[in-house]
């Protein structure tokens, strides 16, 4: 049992990325997937959806990214998509290979976006490297990736601990998130999350696995710990409108589809994968 994001869905052959006739040969007999730069999203057939890719002959204009594979190469170009879908939306209708090759398109596309300038003098960048880095003259900016812990909240026993965020539905809940800061474990960064958005206190910390996250670009790391529910919920109002400890039984209805007191993640979120993951700890 993984977060549904975990796999390797394709080589991503770095060795090739800096040889430019390879590339060129490669983009002759690839397969093209199109991300629109502005909403992140792909276009999809078919039911059960797949990823629609294309012909290079039949792409639009606009950097090749190169996403990896040899003898079936994948590249990615930014460029409008009129009937696309979202990753959130689609993704857990897709096959793992679709999903992975869809995180990691959106991922690098939304990286290009944002770094079109260099972050030291404000000098205009162009891509390299198949798409993995960007240059300004001598000086070269890497893809980065902002890591993010995610907990679950435990009584020990049969009871878990959610929030609702601010501006949610009311019935949505999820585990306690947020981002590593500088300086931070992220084991740290977790007990700090917990304290700030729901302020009880996490004993127990193990972690449990990790996930991309492309919105924009993050790896998300997935906790359990232990917290006494005898302890006050005090909530971060700027964050989290309400917390609560729900029951094994009100997970499991609302997993199931069933009537529920709450609505759940979709099953692309790690924070879903936790939640499986305790519920139904053989799998």
């Amino acid at each position: 049992m993984r977060p549904r994001l975990s796999g390797v869905a394709l080589d991503r052959a770095a060795h090739r990325r800096n040889d430019p006739q390879w590339l060129a040969e490669a983009w002759d007999r690839s397969r093209v997937l199109v991300i629109d730069p502005e909403s992140g999203f792909a276009a999809v057939t078919g039911d059960p959806p797949s990823l629609r890719l294309l012909r290079p002959e039949d792409a639009p204009d606009g950097d090749r990214l190169y996403l990896g594979g040899e003898d079936e190469p994948y590249f990615a170009v930014a460029a409008p998509v009129a009937d696309g879908v979202g990753l959130r939306v689609v993704g857990p209708a897709l096959s793992e290979f679709d999903a992975g090759l869809f995180t990691e398109a959106l991922a690098l596309v939304r990286w290009h976006v944002d770094h079109r300038f260099d972050p030291f003098d404000g000098s205009p960048t162009v891509p390299d490297s198949g798409g993995w880095e960007r240059r300004s003259g001598e000086r070269v900016v890497w893809p980065r990736t902002d890591p993010a812990i995610m907990v679950l909240i435990t009584d020990g026993a049969d009871r878990c601990l959610l929030a609702n965020g601010v501006g949610w539905p009311d019935d949505r809940y999820s585990c306690i998130a947020g981002f590593v800061e500088p300086g931070e474990s992220a084991e740290a960064a977790a007990h700090r999350e917990v304290a700030e958005e729901v302020g009880v206190t996490l004993t127990d910390l193990v972690y449990v696995a990790s996930q991309p996250w492309p919105f924009p670009r993050s790896l998300m790391l997935a906790y359990q710990g232990v917290a006494d529910p005898k302890d006050p919920i005090v909530v971060q109002d700027e964050e989290i409108a309400h917390a609560r400890w729900f029951a094994r039984e009100d997970l499991a209805d609302a997993l199931a589809g069933r009537d529920a007191p709450l609505r759940v993640p979709s099953s692309i979120s790690i924070s879903r994968f936790l939640m499986e993951r305790w519920l139904y700890p053989d799998g």
